[in-house]
């Protein structure tokens, strides 16, 4: 996060305490965000629509509040516990909720006010939230009803995700829970060690055709059997090296993607991967630091590096197919894949268009000057992008 001027480390002590460390750079040793460069317009981007939909994502904890689609409806979080429903055709409210401490019921802010920090998760008409105090909400997501909630062991700082009436929640400890999707009652536990320094920040679990997958921050990828939590697999996606404690940083917080039987997984310098689903035989690596979720498509895989260079790699093979460096330090979020075209926001609020083979800009525009923290989420011919301060804008392209 080097466009923060700052890298805020988390040290683990005994369990669910954290510890904050501000590890201050001088300013004069940080390469400045590159200036926007100039080129020739070559895509009609069109907005459709722009709301405020709350507070925001509190950038200054990083919290990657990322909006969910599902059934043309657009749920959106903020830090100080709002849940917005809105249709994703015309941005209107459908219905919003305060989420509270303990059920009070009236929400004021102070005391009561809960604070997600892991979400939106959605999965079978449910959505799950995640907080600073461990809890794992549940809502429906026809009405936002809170359908149950549970206590796990640690902050959450990814999505929940829910198959097969079962949830999978990833905490900062190292753990993996599995929860009854009727009742949030425990399952099954997973656990790994946490080294005493990571990041903050934790990927998603995906759940594939009964396997759970899980990134941890020793730069190691798990595969667990759903109903059980079963440790079918483990890979090692990269190796610590460096001679001190944050250059032996090798976390995995970008969420893994599967497509067609074979995982992509990107780490924190270290390497970008693409292992085999069922037997986790790792098929290809290359050198890319990366703590932002990736993108793939057909013949693709997309990634924007720690330094805020989008990068383009052969799916198959790995090869490198081209580098956009001219967006430099300017803290790019992942990117996403629309059509012909590559998306990223920045943390100026502006939103980058690129062309698929080349990773030449073809287009520009600006949500507001607030940073972008949160991917884009895509449907079809549409993306939504949701910045800091909570204006959530829809565009199209021609």
């Amino acid at each position: 996060m080097r466009f923060l001027l700052s890298l805020t480390i988390f040290l683990l002590l005994g369990g669910c305490e954290t510890i904050t460390d501000m590890v201050e750079m001088d300013k004069d040793n940080v390469n400045p965000p590159k200036p926007l460069v100039e080129f020739r317009k070559k895509l009609d981007v069109i907005e459709l629509w722009s709301e405020n939909s709350g507070s925001g994502t509190d950038d200054a904890q990083y919290l990657n509040l990322t909006p969910v689609i599902a059934n043309q409806q657009l749920y959106i979080a903020d830090a100080d516990g709002s849940l917005i429903a809105m249709d994703a055709t015309n941005g209107k409210d459908l219905w919003s909720v305060k989420t509270l401490k303990g059920n009070s019921g009236f929400w004021s802010k102070g005391k009561d006010n809960i604070q997600i920090t892991g979400g939106l998760g959605y999965g079978e008409n449910t959505i799950f939230l995640g907080t600073n105090d461990a809890d794992v909400i549940a809502l429906d997501a026809s009405s936002g009803e809170e359908l149950w909630r549970t206590t796990v062991t640690s902050e959450i700082l990814s999505a929940p995700q829910r198959a097969n009436n079962i949830v999978i929640v990833r905490t900062i400890d190292g753990k993996v829970f599995a929860l009854d999707g009727k009742n949030g009652e425990r399952m099954w536990i997973y656990e790994r060690a946490t080294p005493s320094l990571t990041l903050r920040g934790t990927s998603k679990p995906v759940i594939y055709n009964g396997t759970v997958l899980a990134g941890f921050d020793a730069g190691r990828l798990a595969a667990l059997e759903l109903n059980s939590g079963r440790l079918m697999w483990e890979a090692r996606i990269t190796t610590a090296r460096g001679s001190n404690p944050i250059e032996l940083m090798v976390d995995i917080d970008s969420d893994p993607l599967v497509v067609s039987g074979i995982v992509y997984v990107a780490s924190f310098q270290g390497q970008v991967a693409a292992v085999q689903l069922e037997t986790g035989r790792i098929l290809w690596t290359r050198n890319a630091s990366s703590y932002s979720s990736i993108s793939v498509d057909d013949n693709y895989l997309y990634l924007s590096s720690e330094d805020s260079h989008v990068m383009a790699f052969d799916r198959y093979s790995g090869n490198s197919v081209w580098e956009q460096d001219s967006l430099h330090a300017r803290g790019v979020t992942g990117p996403v894949s629309i059509g012909d075209y590559v998306v990223v926001g920045d943390f100026e609020g502006y939103v980058h268009w690129m062309d698929k083979l080349t990773g030449d800009f073809v287009a520009r525009t600006r949500i507001s000057k607030e940073k972008i923290i949160t991917t884009p989420v895509v449907a079809g011919k549409f993306i939504y992008v949701y910045d800091s301060d909570g204006n959530l804008t829809a565009y199209t392209y021609r």
